[in-house]
């Protein structure tokens, strides 16, 4: 169903992007060891943004230089668990960013066919990727997406799924800065989007993508064997919000006389779900021509009048599935062939939900008072659910809170940061058989604590007498630690709660009274 479509002529002076400036963008070359330059851009090493999976180099001759290296990442023996590996960037808060991954295989995991696994950005379920027909053809796969930071930071996450049979891996990794006119259309609140197929129609040559695109998106070529007409440069293009680079206009795909012209796009037949869709056309030779558009038969857009300096339309949530054909046919009286300069086409997301920033910041504090934390601790704790973190439990519903963590018997090692007490919908913490040193935090503020398991690790100091303030605690359990001093009264007197503290540790019992 098409809910806005828009004819956009508009002047954009306020936006802050040059062409004669690379991309405000982190371009990342995942698994390599010192930056590069290429064609005037920094591409960086991935270690300051990820801290798991090996860095491999291919030995193929005449790759490219980002797709020389990768990283992969182990695929676990029970693979029922899917467990997520994180790159984290730094990003500016709810600005848009599009988001490119690169695969190329190499035969990196000794299998003749490339593994299949799942993409994640923050808390939202990208897409599964498979590079197995590309990697047949000789070449690398790559993936759009358009998200909005949530926060300052944004997780691109890899993971298993149920088709995954070798580690999974990644060449490259991209995040540029969008303007706040791309796509503006689209509610970033609610949707992300995911590149179908971007095509500059009637165009035949590589691939156009930065300088000519400020932003470094790719618009294939859609030429070959298809009827196309050169056209000269001076067509102004100003007006379009998504700011389609001027080089899809230097061509068109059209026919020779006033008659249908029929469009298979994209090539490959369609899932059922929700669609963006922006179309572009420009016409420089100064006469009107007018036509009607159609989609699956469906009316697109009528009577449309390309002027020279351009026009787009947009559809937010238009329905497709299967095979996709587009038909402009001249309207009644016009003596001239349609034309078609460019296209996107993007899968409407929903977004994927993020867990409360106060548990992710009382993680975050956890996990840097750990010495080895568990390396899923990236990336958004809780979603996509079946990638949650090892030992955390989370709520229903839309207000994502942690309510468990259980990382018992986990060889973990460190201290218990303070602000744990961010987790104030914590029902549940057990660290026990760890090596854990340190003293007990103020766990007062957490209300809804029913069990503390510390039991069997090396804590000191005294048990803190805030604990007899929690009025749901039900189980305490601080046996075999270093802790000293006198035991709180009124724990021991507590109703309802199972409180262990023998054997091992140095306390005074308070005498029954």
């Amino acid at each position: 169903m098409l809910l806005y479509l828009f004819p956009l002529l508009l002047t954009l002076s306020l936006i802050p992007f040059s062409l004669s400036q690379p991309p405000r963008a982190l371009l990342i070359d995942c698994g390599a060891t010192v930056a590069s330059v290429i064609d005037n851009r920094q591409w960086v090493p991935d270690t300051a943004y990820i801290s798991t999976g090996t860095s491999k180099h291919l030995t193929q001759t005449n790759l490219s230089h980002t797709l020389s290296t990768l990283r992969s990442f182990p695929l676990l023996d029970n693979n029922s668990r899917r467990r997520k590996f994180c790159y984290v960037v730094p990003v500016y808060r709810t600005a848009k960013y599009l988001v490119r991954t690169t695969y190329y295989y190499g035969g990196v995991n000794n299998q003749a066919s490339p593994p299949v696994f799942d993409q994640i950005v923050d808390g939202t379920f990208w897409s599964v990727v498979n590079t197995t027909e590309d990697y047949a053809n000789r070449s690398a796969s790559y993936y759009e997406g358009v998200f909005r930071a949530g926060g300052k930071s944004m997780s691109l996450c890899l993971a298993s799924n149920t088709y995954t049979e070798s580690d999974p891996f990644i060449s490259a990794l991209e995040f540029v800065l969008l303007a706040d006119s791309l796509y503006n259309s689209t509610d970033f609140g609610n949707f992300s989007l995911r590149l179908v197929a971007r095509h500059s129609f009637g165009y035949n040559g590589p691939i156009i993508r930065y300088p000519d695109d400020q932003f470094d998106r790719y618009w294939e070529p859609y030429g070959e064997n298809n009827p196309t007409s050169s056209r000269g440069e001076n067509v102004s293009i100003a007006g379009f919000w998504n700011l389609p680079p001027r080089k899809v206009f230097e061509t068109q795909f059209t026919v020779g006389q006033p008659q249908p012209l029929e469009l298979q796009w994209p090539l490959s037949p369609l899932q059922l779900s929700t669609y963006y869709i922006a179309l572009y056309f420009a016409d420089d030779t100064g006469t009107s021509r007018v036509f009607n558009i159609t989609i699956n038969g469906i009316t697109y857009y009528s009577d449309l009048k390309v002027p020279q300096t351009g026009v787009a339309l947009f559809a937010n949530q238009w329905r497709l599935s299967g095979p996709t054909k587009i038909i402009l046919t001249p309207a009644p009286g016009s003596t001239l062939a349609p034309l078609i300069n460019g296209g996107e086409i993007f899968e409407v997301l929903r977004f994927g939900g993020r867990t409360q920033t106060r548990d992710v910041i009382g993680l975050k504090s956890l996990k840097d008072g750990f010495q080895n934390p568990p390396f899923d601790w990236n990336g958004d704790p809780c979603l996509p659910r079946e990638n949650a973190w090892t030992g955390i439990s989370c709520s229903n519903g839309s207000n994502v809170r942690v309510i468990g963590i259980n990382l018992t018997s986990m060889n973990l090692s460190g201290s218990l940061s303070p602000n744990i007490v961010n987790l104030t919908a914590l029902n549940d913490l057990w660290l026990g058989n760890n090596s854990l040193s340190g003293s007990i935090p103020d766990f007062s503020t957490l209300k809804m604590l029913k069990t503390i398991h510390l039991e069997d690790n090396h804590l000191n100091g005294p048990i803190p007498s805030s604990l007899e303030n929690i009025d749901r605690l039900r189980e305490l359990f601080l046996e075999n630690n270093n802790f000293s001093g006198q035991v709180p009264r009124g724990l021991t007197t507590k109703p309802g709660l199972n409180f262990r503290f023998l054997p091992g540790n140095q306390l005074l019992v308070p005498p029954i009274a």
